[in-house]
This record gives structure tokens, C-alpha cells and sequence, in this order.
């Protein structure tokens, strides 16, 4: 065998098979990253409200436009779908659900209750 391999040492995208424990993963970690620009958008929204009326009028109006409403909305999912894998991953440690049959389970239901509690949240909020 030659020093010059032409396979690969690893995995990679051409030949990895998407799991869903992957997918939500990776989904986890993004939406943790959301939050933490949705928790600078709630700390500007505290500091236009201490301003005033006029500096809080703007962050107000701004939420009319539907580019901003559809972020709020996305932001909403991701706060559904972190905590819900959250409690997934609690159970985890506690030693429940690790048969693949139960993983795979417990992550459809994650994800079907995460758009489900957003589109509850968004008829409340109307």
C-alpha cells in the first residue's frame, strides 16, 4: 500500500448519512446561538424603554415590519425547540431513552412540539 491513500480518513459530507440525532444536534447549537442575539434584542428593548417614550415608540413600530416579525417568530422557535431538547437531554442524564427507537422518538416529538407551541404562542399573541 502507498503512502499516497486517495480514500478518506473520515467521514464526510459526500458519504455521511444524515441522522436525526445529528440534524437536532446541530439544530440545538444553532438555535443557542439565536437566543443569544435574541437576549441583545431584549436588553436593547430594556435600555429604549428606560430612554422613554420616543426611543421606545421606534422599537415598537419596528415590529410591524414583517422581516422583524418573522425573526421574533423564528426566535420563538428557537426558544421552543432548545428547551424541549433540553428536557430531552435532561432525561438523558438521568439515564431514560437511549434505545435508537426512543432517540428517534423523543426527537420527532421535539421537533413537532417546537413548531406546534410556536404556532400556539402566535394565535395567543393575536
Amino acid at each position: 500500500m502507498s503512502s499516497q491513500q486517495t480514500r478518506p480518513l473520515s467521514p464526510h459530507i459526500q458519504i455521511y448519512r444524515w441522522q436525526i440525532t445529528s440534524v437536532l444536534s446541530i439544530l440545538h447549537r444553532f438555535t443557542g446561538i439565536a437566543l443569544c442575539g435574541g437576549l441583545i434584542g431584549f436588553i436593547t428593548w430594556l435600555y429604549l424603554l428606560s430612554l422613554g417614550v420616543s426611543n421606545y415608540s421606534f422599537w415598537i413600530e419596528s415590529l410591524n415590519v414583517p422581516f422583524t416579525q418573522f425573526f421574533f417568530w423564528c426566535l420563538m422557535f428557537s426558544f421552543n425547540f432548545h428547551f424541549l431538547n433540553g428536557l430531552r437531554h435532561l432525561a438523558w442524564d438521568i439515564g431514560w431513552g437511549f434505545s435508537m427507537k426512543d432517540v428517534r422518538k423523543s426527537g420527532h416529538f421535539v421537533v413537532i412540539f417546537s413548531f406546534m407551541a410556536t404556532i400556539l404562542m402566535f394565535i395567543v399573541w393575536r
